[in-house]
């Protein structure tokens, strides 16, 4: 047992290698609405083909996490973030050499989200909740996805700042390179879950957690209210910059927008690996989405300046991820941590549906209308809902483990 203790990393160290991979994936993902507007000038495809590339970036990113999960429950963790970390780094670079709608996807879609999906939270948080102590992982949890934010917020900036100093394409390239630095994450993250079977027991299959948690109401409706964060988080993060274009603000606005939320939410979700050791997480959950129908209902209503942009986006970053670590750590507290990676991927597979509507539906709705009002109406009126089916879910522990 101390042999086994002393072979683990430093809690600091498992720390900083799940939140920076975290941080240089999902920085990279979010910072791609930046790009938008030069493809489709470079291109001409129009927006709503770009839009549809982005979407399906955001399904895809999805639909990985709980395949990914499954393989980093069963064979480690580690061999899954490297083959991530790679896929999207090549994803990223090769994205300014498409030319079409399919190649786009390819590279977007395909490579560089199913390569971050690879590497994203499903795999990093059960990574660490396996090898960090059970009392902790909330915080944990927290600060994991806190690094996705902190990715946003030093990202956006220096994509703007590299389009403007040595073009879109280069800058592109440039941070498909950067992804290759938090490579070696994959050595200290290693593991699978037959380590969090406790003594005498062993974990449940994947085909029986999975069915148990499909005939888990709270489960079901946990999944539901994290489809609405999706197409939110989606929507925001690769249209924001035409929403700040039809305000009439300079485009410097969209970067410094996106640097916000990313840097908001660092504090919205340390805050919230926080409080999910001390308030009920269902409830937790509730008051994020109904704080996001009434920002998106004030923003609507407000004056289109530089400093309400800023203000808008600050409070969307107080709540933009801050719903993974009450949604992991429900999750856990159904299953316990065994099949984590694969259960909270299946959650995180609705949310990255709800991003697809949300990241397509921005820009057909656009083209057809001018504006992106109905999205926002829609986003009010999906927040509301979201908030509400969250108050039925029970929080009691489900069947963990099967005697061995």
């Amino acid at each position: 047992m101390i042999e086994n203790r002393r072979s683990q990393p430093a809690l600091w160290l498992v720390l900083l290698a799940a939140a920076g991979t975290f941080a240089l994936t999902m920085g990279t993902r979010q910072t791609m609405g930046l790009f938008l507007s030069p493809i489709n000038t470079s291109t001409g495809l129009g927006l709503g083909s770009i839009s549809l590339a982005f979407a399906f970036g955001q399904l895809f990113w999805g639909l990985t996490q709980p395949f990914a999960g499954a393989v980093a429950d069963r064979i480690g963790a580690g061999r899954v973030l490297l083959a991530g970390v790679l896929l999207v780094a090549l994803g990223t670079f090769i994205t300014p050499l498409m030319t079409s709608t399919v190649g786009l996807i390819f590279a977007i879609g395909v490579l560089s989200a199913g390569g971050a999906g690879m590497a994203g939270p499903a795999v990093l948080m059960a990574a660490t909740t396996r090898l960090l102590p059970p009392g902790r992982s909330g915080l944990a949890t927290g600060i994991v996805n806190a690094g996705g934010s902190f990715g946003q917020f030093v990202m956006a900036p220096i994509a703007a700042a590299l389009m403007l100093g040595v073009g879109w394409v280069a800058a592109l390239q440039i941070m498909g390179v950067i992804v290759l630095v938090c490579l070696p994450a994959a050595f200290l993250l290693r593991g699978n879950s037959l380590q969090a079977a406790p003594a005498g027991q062993k974990a449940v299959g994947t085909r029986e957690a999975i069915g148990t948690a499909l005939r888990t109401p709270s489960y079901l409706l946990l999944a539901a209210g994290f489809f609405v964060c999706g197409f939110h988080v989606a929507f925001l993060a690769t249209h924001l910059p035409g929403v700040v274009d039809t305000c009439g603000l300079p485009p410097q606005w969209a970067g410094w927008s996106l640097a916000m939320i990313g840097l908001f939410n660092i504090i919205g979700s340390v805050g919230m690996g926080w409080a999910v050791g001390r308030w009920r997480m269902k409830s937790l959950l509730s008051l994020v989405y109904a704080t996001r129908a009434v920002a998106v209902a004030v923003f609507l209503m407000a004056p289109k300046t530089g400093l309400v942009m800023l203000l808008f986006a600050a409070v969307m970053g107080l709540t933009f991820l801050s719903t993974v670590p009450p949604t992991a750590g429900l999750v856990a507290r159904f299953f316990g941590p065994a099949n984590m990676a694969t259960l909270f991927g299946l959650v995180l597979m609705t949310h990255q549906v709800g991003g697809f509507l949300g990241a397509w539906l921005g820009g057909k709705v656009f083209e057809a209308t001018g504006s992106y009002d109905w999205l926002w109406y829609a986003d009010i009126v999906l927040a509301v809902g979201a908030a509400l089916i969250h108050l039925p879910i029970k929080e009691a522990p489900q069947a963990r483990a099967v005697a061995a």
